[in-house]
């Protein structure tokens, strides 16, 4: 591996630089204005792949955003890698609070920032470029195939049907995915658990147009008032979620894999101070690690509802709405929840107002067995770069479709990731380190070796 590591050493400026042309496109999947810039993503990935060494590269259109696939078969026999990656982003609202243009990324403090630094252009590039430095040097030891999406950030509608449309072409023995995060550079770890997801959206409406709060006020239902009162009784004073069923499917933890599970290395201190907060909450009886990564939550993501402009207006808003997000653990259907909660709003909301209930998107949890041979390998990887065995870590963050990857195309994922909490994914000023992105690209040539030997 040492012509590998010479290849990155002598190339590490390219590839930053090459990074900051991709972080540039503002592939925003969640807002319609950049459909353009999807499509200019994908096509700048294809070419980037088929630059790096792929015999194939291609974008393929589905019924909403491309998929970018690529391939570079070695050896019909040898075993094969299928990488997995999201090229679109979260919108960067609010933009005010960004300390620099979210698509003009720089480098400051070690760090890159830009919206997709971290999630997930800037892990997606390490796979690019670690698989560019094995093609380069005549060490890559796998097929390789490369699945990149541009719909990760709104459920993934259309990889679904696009993974049953084309089960042959991607045919692989196990699914590698950077797509999450590590307990720390000092405490290397693999992902081996992801919570699912349910996220709907909720619509109160009252009156037919907007009222004079002093005219009607106290004589008609306001649906914001109607909203927040609602939200608010979905969590209980000892932080559980009210809807009848929610945890019917949650299976409790023993005593011991409790033990196991709090012994990650956490500064419950030091995260409250990360945060700039004066305590943490959640669910009574839990840490806040449990709270995290093994047990269901329910959170509003956004509520809006009548005048928010500078200055006043009196007004009764016709219409208040909220969209909200529910973490799941194993056990529990994203399809058997929504439905429960659907239930249940529409039965705790007075007959003063009209309500809609939205399902939006949703996803299965997922657990990677940790004794399968691909686990291993990242496992011995991981421990050659960081000079440390990496604990196995359950993430609270969701990726719907890799159960999904299970289910319709029957193979694993691995997911090595090398996030970290403080890179702000999703809020503005989003980052990644340059450590982060340089141990990435190269652990990948590393895993590709031993993932190669085992049997």
């Amino acid at each position: 591996m040492d012509q590998v590591k010479e290849y990155i050493e002598a190339n590490r400026e390219r590839f930053i630089n090459e990074l900051f042309d991709l972080l540039r496109i503002p592939s925003i999947s969640a807002q319609s204005e950049h459909k353009p810039d999807m499509q200019r993503c994908a096509e700048f990935l294809a070419a980037a792949l088929v630059k790096a060494g792929a015999d194939r590269a291609e974008v393929m259109p589905t019924a909403g955003n491309p998929v970018v696939y690529a391939e570079k078969i070695i050896d019909p026999k040898a075993r094969t890698v299928l990488v997995y990656g999201h090229y679109d982003v979260m919108p960067v609202d609010p933009r005010e609070e960004w300390h620099t243009d979210p698509f003009e990324p720089v480098i400051r403090d070690g760090r890159i920032w830009g919206r997709g630094a971290d999630d997930d252009k800037g892990q997606l590039w390490m796979h690019a470029k670690a698989f560019e430095a094995m093609c380069a040097t005549g060490t890559l030891p796998c097929n390789v195939k490369f699945m990149l999406e541009g719909e990760e950030e709104i459920g993934s509608a259309s990889l679904y049907d696009f993974c049953r449309q084309n089960k042959r072409l991607l045919k692989a023995d196990i699914i590698l995915v950077s797509d999450t995060s590590m307990l720390s550079m000092q405490t290397p770890s693999i992902t081996c658990g992801l919570r699912g997801l349910a996220y709907m959206e909720v619509e109160i409406t009252g009156p037919n147009k907007d009222l004079h709060s002093g005219l009607f006020g106290g004589a008609v239902a306001n649906p914001a008032n109607v909203l927040t009162r609602l939200v608010a009784s979905l969590i209980d004073e000892q932080g559980r979620v009210t809807i009848p069923g929610f945890y019917d499917d949650v299976r409790e933890l023993t005593p011991a894999e409790r033990r196991a599970f709090n012994r990650a290395p956490f500064n419950l201190a030091a995260y409250k101070k990360s945060l700039e907060i004066g305590d943490v909450e959640g669910e009574a009886g839990y840490t806040t690690l449990e709270r995290t990564g093994v047990r269901p939550s329910l959170d509003v993501n956004g509520i809006w509802g009548g005048y928010t402009g500078e200055g006043t207006k009196t007004v009764i808003p016709s219409k208040a709405s909220a969209k909200i997000s529910m973490r799941l653990v194993p056990n529990q259907d994203y399809r058997k929840i929504s439905k429960l909660f659907e239930r249940h709003f529409r039965r705790i909301a007075p007959k003063s107002v009209k309500v809609v209930v939205r399902s939006l998107h949703g996803g299965m949890p997922y657990v990677a067995p940790t004794d399968m041979p691909a686990y291993k390998a990242a496992e011995r990887a991981v421990t050659e770069t960081f000079g440390k065995k990496p604990l196995p870590f359950y993430s609270g963050g969701s990726i719907p479709v890799i159960s999904g990857f299970e289910s319709i195309l029957g193979i694993k994922s691995l997911l090595i990731g090398f996030g970290l909490a403080e890179d702000a994914i999703h809020s503005p000023n989003e980052s990644y380190g340059l450590e982060q992105f340089e141990r990435g690209v190269e652990t990948i040539p590393l895993f590709y070796k031993y993932f190669a030997e085992s049997r």
